[in-house]
């Protein structure tokens, strides 16, 4: 069976070698209640620019990308990259986005959503906030994610019990990504999608950038200034943007 490198989507961007959807939010959302109504499981990356960079020199997480149903542009970069190479984005569809517009589609058509990720307390307070904002969302299972790599089949399992149509993996990349493809045949999820540093912002536990930083595309610039700690993931940009351009002239 071929993969997303081997067979370009139509409508993509192949950006450091990763084709991207060039999908707008409302495109999305639509792909992804798609892959619900299917009944079968899916598995959905929001991809940035430190993630792009990281599956350069690192073969099992390129591979892991190659099975995605769905590549969305998530960050600043990307976009940036998709303009460069000369087949543009609308804009970005990030995971936090997309966590909030599919609770509200929850509350609306009753999606069955599992929260799996960050440290422990913060998934709970997320799915508890999120009740609060879309009443009726369907959260039907919350688990942190501090666990080794040994115990994913364990989790899969505890997730799986749930029935979840919609999981969101907040573990860090590849972490998450790496998570997702190596247990969705038993969580069986009809859309498994890595969502970052979600849970953290519904949690309350970070704030977002306000709208108009969002809108300058300076939201990595605020999530820096939050949390200096993110300063190494920042630091690959310049080397990110580095390969893009000598990969536009080639």
């Amino acid at each position: 069976m071929s993969t997303r490198v081997q067979s370009v989507p139509p409508d993509s961007v192949s950006i450091l070698g990763i084709p991207v959807d060039r999908v707008t939010m409302d495109a999305a959302m639509d792909r992804i209640e798609g892959f619900i109504a299917s009944g079968k499981p899916h598995f959905v990356v929001t991809a940035d620019s430190s993630g792009l960079y990281a599956q350069l020199s690192d073969p099992e997480f390129r591979e892991v990308l190659s099975k995605a149903d769905l590549i969305t542009p998530d960050s600043f970069g990307v976009v940036w990259a998709a303009k460069r190479l000369g087949k543009p984005v609308a804009g970005r569809v990030s995971g936090v986005d997309l966590v909030d517009q599919l609770c509200a589609r929850s509350a609306e058509k009753g999606y069955r959503i599992f929260i799996l990720g960050a440290a422990p307390g913060v998934a709970e307070m997320a799915a508890e906030r999120l009740r609060l904002r879309y009443p009726g969302c369907h959260i039907v299972g919350t688990r942190h994610g501090y666990f080794p790599a040994e115990d994913d089949r364990i989790v899969a399992e505890e997730v799986a019990a749930a029935r979840p149509d919609i999981l969101f993996v907040a573990m860090g990349i590849p972490r998450q990504e790496k998570f997702i493809a190596g247990t969705l045949d038993v969580i069986r999820a009809k859309a498994a999608i890595g969502v970052g540093g979600s849970f953290d912002v519904f949690s309350g536990k970070t704030k977002r950038a306000p709208v108009l930083i969002q809108r300058m595309n300076l939201e990595w610039l605020w999530r820096l200034a939050m949390n200096p700690r993110k300063f190494s993931k920042a630091a690959t940009l310049p080397r990110f943007a580095w390969r893009v351009l000598r990969s536009h002239r080639t």
